[in-house]
């Protein structure tokens, strides 16, 4: 059975997200990163390191975008691993086999299940099983209260605010994806994936416009740029997405290898280029996508 204390004080929302830059954001643009954090919550139970996780850690992308935020973007951020539990999943996409017992609540899978990386994971990329035993119900839905909503409600929050000052927001969910698929990889096992990929969920989550306008705008400095594949977006682009309404949400997965050492995960020397160059995407999104109603 998984380690899970009889007696967990609700952790302090600090702990639990971040918004860096303003409150809310002063242009229609919100950013999100929900697997940059690496925090261990006290009843994880990981049988595995910190060092073991890194590699489903979106890492850096957080401090990639920050730049962004001098621009009066809003970014949000996780604070926990996306292990512990993964905010890019609806909560009702547990899988069955990490439970000890049946599922009591909402049950609305996705087919994670069957990577290993429902809404908590069950293995890494590599197949490694990231727990001794099962989990407890109990310790699924503690997941869900004091981890999973509190962020949902916190983006929610902000693009709420974006739409209702200036008419539209523009949703940008930050990821980062490893060079070549593992074991359990998306798009199957040694798949090499591109620079970058753009998911709008075929085309569903945000205008046309704005799928085209990001992707010309990489592919301008040299990059190759996939779009839906193998990433089409997940639940954070999905659940607050709504392009016929000024609600537009892209997914935009980053190649760790252009960033940073994989060897050391350290940033590499072309870590302040691509950080340079997303800001120069941010602001050229507020310029070529203004607000549909003047604050």
């Amino acid at each position: 059975m998984s380690f899970f204390p009889a007696t967990l004080t609700p952790p302090d929302l600090s702990e639990v997200l971040h918004i860096h830059g303003p409150a809310s954001s002063r242009v229609p643009v919100v950013l999100d990163s929900p697997h940059s954090g690496h925090l261990r919550p006290p009843d994880f139970g990981c049988q595995l390191s910190d060092e073991d996780l890194r590699d489903a850690q979106d890492t850096h992308i957080d401090s990639l975008y920050l730049p962004a935020t001098e621009l009066g973007i809003s970014l949000l951020t996780a604070q926990y691993p996306r292990t512990y539990i993964d905010a890019n999943r609806h909560e009702g996409d547990v899988d069955p086999a990490l439970l000890d017992a049946p599922w009591p609540d909402l049950y609305q899978p996705s087919g994670k299940a069957a990577l290993g990386k429902a809404l908590a994971w069950r293995t890494l990329d590599d197949g490694r099983p990231l727990y001794a035993g099962p989990l407890t119900v109990q310790a699924m839905q503690w997941r869900i209260a004091h981890y999973h909503r509190p962020y949902h409600a916190a983006l929610k929050r902000l693009l709420d605010a974006a739409h209702d000052q200036f008419g539209c927001v523009y949703h940008i969910n930050c990821h980062s994806m490893n060079p070549v698929s593992g074991l359990m990889g998306e798009g199957g096992s040694g798949a090499v994936r591109a620079d970058f990929v753009l998911g709008d969920r075929d085309g569903t989550t945000c205008s046309a416009a704005f799928t085209a306008f990001v992707q010309q705008a990489l592919a301008a400095h040299g990059y190759g740029v996939a779009v839906n594949q193998p990433f089409k977006g997940v639940e954070l682009v999905r659940a607050y997405a709504d392009p016929v309404h000024g609600r537009h949400s892209l997914q935009l997965e980053i190649n760790k290898r252009l960033y940073m050492d994989m060897a050391s995960g350290q940033p590499n020397d072309h870590f302040p280029v691509l950080q340079q160059r997303l800001r120069q995407l941010i602001a050229d999104i507020t310029l070529h996508f203004p607000p549909e109603t003047k604050p």
